[in-house]
């Protein structure tokens, strides 16, 4: 198979071109359906470790699925200070069964976005265009709903700095909402006091003060589809 060229920076780009190229690029390598995922993808990594990785998958190109999205979305945008970069993590549930899922959101001028894989061409990648973090998220939750999908949890995470050798670890879970137990207006308060707190660079990470522990594998948030051939297993959830 022909190996998609790894996509560069241009003076000429705004920025919400340069993150459809990196989302075209993400694309190009394809979602990993195959039932193994081909990058080890462990949470507690320091950046610099996460880092090589996301170069080994440029060097192999093969299929991605969500959290390799993620780690790959964060060293593409390396080196634009205007562009902070933060996980998303949701918990759904449906038939019976939780899935979870994790993209990359984007903040920049103003506006909040996202990067990343899925089953769902609406659970991954969302333009520069949201004015609000909640906004942003109220939109995730909406597509899930058209799988009859009920999100559980929301997980934000802190902004990854853009120091490719730093030997921090990414902040995955800064702000848990269990939003399914939550009034919207209270969802929106919340996820607006983070967004400040975020911007304002108040915020530390809670790793430095608890070590994440790390959680059995578990099914992903993708949805299944309900009709046509069988589905292969979605984006399993990684260890983190």
């Amino acid at each position: 198979p022909s190996v998609p060229p790894v996509p560069y920076y241009k003076l000429s780009m705004s920025i919400p071109e340069w993150l459809q190229a990196i989302q075209t690029y993400m694309k190009m390598l394809q979602y990993n359906h195959t039932g193994t995922q081909f990058f080890e993808i462990r949470k507690t990594r320091p950046l610099s470790g996460l880092m090589e990785t996301a170069r080994e998958m440029t060097r192999e190109s093969l299929p991605i699925k969500c959290l390799e999205a993620v780690i790959l979305g964060i060293y593409l945008t390396n080196g634009q200070p205007s562009v902070e970069r933060f996980p998303i993590s949701f918990k759904t549930h449906f038939s019976g069964n939780y899935f979870h899922h994790v993209v990359l959101g984007i903040y920049c001028n103003g506006r909040y976005g996202s990067l990343g894989m899925s089953r769902r061409s609406d659970l991954m990648d969302k333009p520069l265009t949201y004015r609000t973090l909640s906004d942003l998220i109220f939109e995730f939750e909406d597509s899930y709903k058209k799988y009859l999908h009920s999100v559980k949890k929301v997980k934000i995470g802190l902004y990854v700095p853009h120091e490719p050798h730093s030997f921090q670890p990414i902040e995955w879970k800064q702000l848990v909402l269990n939003v399914s137990k939550m009034m919207r207006t209270e969802v929106r308060k919340e996820l607006e006091k983070f967004a400040r707190d975020m911007r304002l660079k108040i915020l530390k990470p809670s790793s430095a003060h608890s070590p994440m522990k790390e959680r059995p594998r578990g099914k992903s948030l993708s949805p299944r589809r309900r009709q046509g051939s069988p589905q292969r297993r979605a984006c399993r959830r990684d260890k983190s």
